[in-house]
């Protein structure tokens, strides 16, 4: 079904409101496509008033490659990875999409999959024992050598990450709200008592976000692992993917009700975390259905074809169109 045609637009929204409807259980999966539709977009205009003096210096055309770049020493880095941190955690989220979304859920018995790292679910009201966050959170810090007294640890990184953005000449507004006074010319390094090292280990820190084998599972990881299996045990789901060892109930094998495994921007840069997974489960599970939105990456298998929804359109327009078929 393709918004390109304004009947396949309707037939696919019913569709979606009927399959919500009839759900005991609903199963939100969650990919970088929904934040960028809720607007933390990370290119173009937003890109170029934050980080174009970054972009000038250092060719720079795009906060995702940004975070790759080898910068010339820990001033200029955390320079950059703050105000990165700060655009993507603790600013307002800029539309109501995240409300939206959970209106349309508030009601059920939902729980949250997501790759994203902006705690977007949790700041517009989601129950955070209802969420998983698999890949991180911007939000936190923890040891790059994650060893000895700083294993197993993550670390509130709110406070040192506002210093380092006023200490660049920005302005923070009580919400959060990212400023650039007038005729500031922003600094590009921070100073050097700013650089922030681990209470633990007194070494150096990183962002708590998946990348490599020293990415930190903390104890709120692992609760959030087992609540998520657990979850889906009650439900007569097994759960799959690479965190399923932390589930501690037995899959209810009886259950016999209606689930529904909504896909909101996933794409094909981990589609082991939530995409094949639920696909797999959807397929195991003879009343699941699955439904994927997500512009230009809506699929769905043959062997579950005839119980999935596929919405090749724009996230935002469909919540939207989907709230306002209740109202």
């Amino acid at each position: 079904m393709n918004f390109s045609d304004d009947q396949n637009n309707k037939n696919a929204i019913c569709s979606l409101k009927a399959a919500l409807d009839v759900a005991d259980a609903v199963i939100i999966g969650a990919g970088s496509g929904l934040s960028t539709a809720a607007g933390f977009t990370y290119s173009g205009e937003r890109f170029e008033k934050y980080f174009g003096d970054f972009a000038a210096r250092f060719g720079i055309r795009d906060i995702y490659s940004g975070g790759f770049y080898p910068f010339p020493n820990p001033n200029t880095f955390w320079a950059w990875w703050s105000r990165h941190i700060w655009l993507n955690r603790y600013v307002p989220i800029p539309t109501a999409l995240y409300q939206l979304l959970l209106a349309l859920v508030r009601d059920k018995d939902y729980f949250v999959l997501t790759t994203n790292v902006d705690h977007c679910f949790q700041r517009a009201g989601f129950d955070k024992e209802r969420l998983f966050y698999t890949q991180g959170d911007y939000g936190l810090f923890q040891s790059a050598d994650p060893k000895g007294p700083s294993a197993g640890k993550t670390y509130d990184n709110e406070k040192q990450v506002r210093e380092m953005i006023l200490s660049q000449g920005f302005e923070i507004a009580a919400d959060g709200g990212l400023t650039i006074p007038e005729s500031v010319k922003l600094r590009m390094e921070i100073p050097s008592d700013l650089i922030p090292v681990c209470p633990d280990d007194g070494g150096p820190v990183t962002m708590n976000l998946r990348s490599d084998d020293t990415f930190v599972e903390d104890a709120g990881w692992h609760a959030a692992a087992a609540s998520y299996g657990n979850f889906l045990a009650r439900y007569g789901i097994e759960a799959q993917g690479f965190f399923t060892a932390d589930s501690t109930e037995e899959v209810d094998r009886s259950y016999e009700g209606q689930v529904l495994f909504l896909e909101l921007g996933v794409g094909a840069n981990t589609p082991g975390i939530i995409k094949y997974p639920f696909w797999q489960m959807t397929y195991d599970h003879e009343k699941a259905v699955y439904a994927c939105v997500n512009r230009g990456e809506a699929l769905a298998p043959k062997e579950i074809r005839d119980r999935s929804i596929v919405i090749d359109g724009d996230i935002r327009e469909c919540i939207e169109k989907l709230w306002g078929a209740y109202h």
